[in-house]
């Protein structure tokens, strides 16, 4: 029995990597395994992965009834270990083992896991089997937009909100939030964990993919090291006015601009609007 073992997540419901799968059952190919490692960002105090394996399980069953739909016999599993790791117990563990494997990317500018050397990793463990590298466009597959947040006491202001809920209309994306922890002397961090768990309650309640972290103090710091593990697309800063926002003071916006060549906006919650 031919089998094949795909790994891949943010592009694994593309047109590309089904269309290469595919494209295999021409050679006699008897079962497609799919698997969607969720890997927890490099910088980050409280990671919310409910709504990451969430956002991989839709992504995935997508992909599967693609499959299907195809007449492939095929099966997954979101897995909560790193792609290396992924391939290494499929490989151990899979019966009949794969024959060939597809690694599914964004392309290199975009790829978290090109950028850690990932597909060569995978090749070192899969040994004689061959491993096949496929990069995906999602942009170009009209695909949704990686919008990165940076918010910490606005996060639940209304002017944020409704500025995501409007990029949400205007076309598919999905929303990472993160929030600079306040004191970086203490482990817990319970009122930014409450904000930020509370706009995500209320974003998810309007149907928008959205998910976060409390993350390092420094806002440009915890934003750089969000671009680096994820593809995001824009960026959107929400401060305080400038006269009360110590992130405008250190010229956040123009340096996260600056620094990642992406769009940044910037939305500004009143001191009279603020929220608790």
């Amino acid at each position: 029995m031919s089998h094949v073992l795909v790994i891949a997540n943010e592009t694994v419901a593309s047109k590309r990597l089904l269309d290469a799968v595919r494209g295999g059952t021409e050679a006699g190919v008897d079962l497609v395994t799919v698997l969607a490692p969720v890997n927890a960002p490099s910088g980050g105090y409280v990671v919310y992965e409910d709504t990451r394996r969430a956002a991989a399980g839709r992504r995935l069953g997508r992909t599967l009834e693609a499959l299907h739909e195809a007449g492939i016999a095929a099966h997954g599993l979101v897995v909560d270990t790193s792609p290396v790791d992924a391939v290494k117990d499929a490989l151990a563990q899979l019966e009949p083992p794969p024959d060939r494997i597809v690694v599914s990317t964004h392309p290199e500018e975009k790829s978290g896991w090109l950028r850690k050397h990932v597909v060569d990793k995978i090749r070192e463990v899969a040994g004689e089997t061959p491993v096949e590298h496929i990069v995906v466009d999602l942009e170009a597959e009209g695909g949704p937009k990686n919008v990165l947040v940076v918010a910490n006491e606005t996060v639940i202001g209304e002017p944020l909100l409704a500025r995501i809920r409007e990029r949400a209309r205007r076309g598919p994306a999905s929303f990472l939030i993160i929030s600079p922890q306040s004191d970086p002397t203490q482990a817990d961090h319970p009122e930014a964990e409450r904000r930020l768990r509370r706009a995500l309650t209320i974003l998810r309640a309007d149907g928008i993919d959205a998910h976060g972290q409390v993350a390092h103090p420094d806002p440009f710091t915890a934003a750089t090291q969000a671009v680096e593990d994820e593809r995001i697309d824009e960026i959107i800063v929400s401060t305080f006015a400038p006269s009360k926002s110590p992130w405008l003071r250190r010229d956040l916006i123009q340096r996260l601009h600056k620094a990642t060549d992406l769009p940044v906006e910037h939305v500004v919650l009143q001191e009279e609007a603020a929220v608790t």
